[in-house]
C-alpha cells in the first residue's frame, strides 16, 4: 500500500518538474531524470513484490 502511495507521489511530482514553466527552463531535464529514475526503480522493485 506504501508502495503505491510513493509511485503515486512521484507520478504527480514528475508533472510538476518538467522544463515547461518559464522559471524552468534553465534546470534542464535532470529533475526529470532523477524522478524519472526513482519511479522506474520504485516500479520495479513493485512488480518484484519486494515493496
Amino acid at each position: 500500500m506504501l508502495g503505491n502511495v510513493v509511485i503515486g507521489f512521484l507520478i504527480f511530482a514528475l508533472l510538476f518538474v518538467l522544463p515547461t514553466w518559464p522559471y524552468s527552463t534553465k534546470w534542464g531535464y535532470y529533475p526529470t531524470g532523477i524522478l524519472g529514475s526513482a519511479l522506474v526503480l520504485l516500479l520495479i522493485l513493485s512488480l518484484a513484490g519486494l515493496i
